[in-house]
């Protein structure tokens, strides 16, 4: 038991938190397309089965239905470098980015020590 929590332990501490905002224009997804919504869902659902990604989650934003708040936890900074040289990542940023009402703001975080 101690080796499990002596491995949970290191993977905090060297984890990488990562919270991304992405606010798209509401409606802006072409005819037939699937909405910025769904895109982001596919995007959850492809990251969550990488082998370095401890934990990723997908908000909307309650009273804004078009902002969404991506908040993931890697392992370290390799996995977080793999996941951004992805596929799945990059045919993600393609698709979202016709419905993009501003950049992406990711910001990158480490738990306090």
């Amino acid at each position: 038991m101690a080796l499990i929590f002596a491995g949970m332990v290191y993977a905090q501490q060297d984890a990488v938190y990562v919270v991304t905002h992405v606010d798209t224009i509401p409606n802006s997804a072409p005819a037939g397309s699937p909405t910025a919504a769904e895109v982001l869902k596919q995007f959850a659902a492809a990251t969550a089965k990488e082998p370095g990604c401890i934990r990723f989650e997908v908000l909307q934003q309650s009273d804004r239905g078009n902002h969404f708040a991506i908040v993931g936890v890697w392992r370290n900074q390799k996995a977080f470098d793999d996941h951004e040289a992805a596929a799945h990542t990059r045919a993600f940023r393609e698709k979202i980015q016709p419905m993009m009402g501003s950049p992406f703001d990711e910001r990158l975080h480490h738990l306090l020590k």
